[in-house]
């Protein structure tokens, strides 16, 4: 397959997870992929990994001035934009009274305030080439989660955000869309832990029937999305979650 021939994607959350996975896919794929993320050190391997099809910038997401330089940095190493996947995110676990400032801000500015940073600095260049959004939520955006309160309330923002870029553009030939997976196996999840004295009962209507799923298994619905094989898709939300919002 070689769906992103001659395309360029702007990858966020690119060192690890379902981001190096959506990079990695992209580029066997023929894209040419500017990834960001904090970790200078995992994107390192990437461009090792990718080569000349590669490059990236490590830095804080949640930072408005350096989403915007980085889209320009991306526009003028490939001479273009045509996809924006935002992946990155961060998860903590909490009761909700012991929530303090400084974790809802991360949560939030991870999850939703870099994603709208970069998308505003995406979207002049994605109209000049027909290009794309495909943000990533989570089955957290569809459900009340106990324990992950800030969590959600971010996710369920992405959705909506979504919808809404999706009409502020619905007259223009770009599309805005977002993924909604369920738990997978990531470097996010694996360092998750709930807090002490919880009531499991009430997690089970979100822990699933279906175990954890494999990166690959968002990555394979994002890059779908971000194709032309998704050309009439735009505000959709596609959920890729094992049945975790069906009920």
């Amino acid at each position: 397959m070689a769906r992103f021939t001659g395309k360029v994607a702007l990858v966020t959350g690119a060192a690890s997870g379902v981001g190096r996975a959506t990079a990695r896919q992209m580029t066997s794929e023929g894209a040419n992929v500017y990834g960001i993320d904090i970790d200078a050190d995992g994107l390192a391997v990437v461009s090792d990994e990718l080569g000349e099809q590669f490059c990236s910038d490590a830095f804080d997401i949640r930072d408005r001035e350096a989403c915007h330089k980085a889209v320009e940095t991306c526009v003028d190493r490939f001479g273009g934009l045509d996809v924006v996947a935002n992946i990155a995110g961060v998860v903590r676990s909490h009761h909700v009274t012991d929530v303090d400032e400084e974790t809802w801000r991360l949560i939030m500015g991870v999850n939703l305030d870099g994603m709208f940073w970069i998308t505003q600095a995406a979207i002049p260049y994605l109209k000049q080439r027909s290009g794309n959004i495909v943000n990533v939520a989570s089955n957290a955006g569809f459900m009340g989660q106990a324990y992950t309160v800030p969590y959600c309330a971010a996710k369920g923002a992405v959705i909506n955000m979504t919808r809404a870029l999706a009409m502020e553009f619905i007259k223009s030939d770009i599309r805005i869309n977002a993924v909604a997976p369920g738990g997978m196996n990531t470097a996010m999840t694996e360092n998750w832990s709930p807090p002490e004295d919880i009531d499991p009962t009430i997690m089970q209507t979100y822990i699933g029937y279906r175990g954890m799923a494999e990166p690959e298994t968002a990555v394979n619905a994002i890059c779908w999305m971000a194709s032309d094989e998704a050309s009439r898709c735009t505000g959709s939300i596609l959920s890729v979650d094992g049945g975790l919002t069906a009920a």
